[in-house]
């Protein structure tokens, strides 16, 4: 019975990121934003719960990227489709505005480019997979941490918009450059530091600790614009520490 549990727990994150697909479809980014939180966070125990108990199954790891590729896939990806579809509505030039209709359809052409999230976070998922040097450091962002950079857009546009914010989240051609280059950190060969620890001593996790706490004080701080300062912190430590 208890081999299962893990399992629930992945479950549970794909109903959330199905759920949140839901929401992102009608335009709610706060709930869907709120499911994806709280797939992550599902996402994160199944993994640990598997260890402690001493179930961990081949099963067990393709469930997890099947549900991370709806979660922390396919819901960003939408996310930055309705993103692009707002910003080229607010543009004024017809260019921009061309409309393909197809079978009662419609929607901009240029906005599909949001959904090389989805098609990165694939590739991602699939290396990961078949890739036995992810144990204790990934190469590339993982799919969460990119799914939370994409989200903190619209929830900065919904709780901390100012004019320049505003006019620099919905341009065009900063969500296009911003798709692109969320496929690339995705598929990367950058090696960033895994959270998870084989000890919790301080000497073997100093890294670790110091860009928890940094992430919480920014957090608190500056809220769901903290969200890519994080990011860039993580990025930016995992590059210039070895062996974190």
């Amino acid at each position: 019975m208890k081999r299962h549990i893990p399992n629930l727990f992945t479950l549970m994150n794909l109903f959330s990121g199905c759920v949140g697909v839901l929401f992102v479809v009608y335009g709610n980014f706060v709930a869907g934003a709120f499911c994806v939180f709280l797939g992550i966070f599902f996402d994160f125990f199944d993994g640990f719960i598997a260890r402690k108990l001493e179930v961990s199954s081949e099963l067990g790891l393709q469930l997890d990227s099947l549900a991370d590729m709806v979660t922390s896939g396919l819901v960003p990806g939408l996310v930055m489709f309705k993103l692009l579809t707002m910003s080229l509505d607010a543009e004024q030039s017809t260019e921009w505005n061309t409309l393909i209709d197809f079978n009662g359809v419609a929607f901009q052409p240029l906005a599909l480019v949001g959904l090389l999230v989805t098609l990165g976070s694939a590739y991602r998922l699939a290396k990961f997979n078949i890739d036995t040097e992810q144990q204790t450091a990934f190469k590339g962002l993982p799919t969460p941490a990119n799914a939370l950079l994409v989200l903190s857009l619209p929830l900065i546009l919904e709780f901390q918009s100012t004019a320049w914010l505003t006019q620099l989240i919905l341009n065009p051609w900063f969500l296009v450059v911003f798709s692109v280059f969320s496929c690339y950190i995705l598929n990367s060969s950058v090696r960033l530091f895994a959270l998870k620890a084989k000890d919790w001593s301080f000497q073997a996790n100093k890294v670790r600790y110091s860009f928890l706490l940094i992430s919480l004080v920014l957090l608190l701080l500056l809220q769901f614009m903290a969200i890519p300062i994080v990011i860039a912190l993580y990025i930016i430590l995992s590059v210039f520490t070895k062996n974190a």
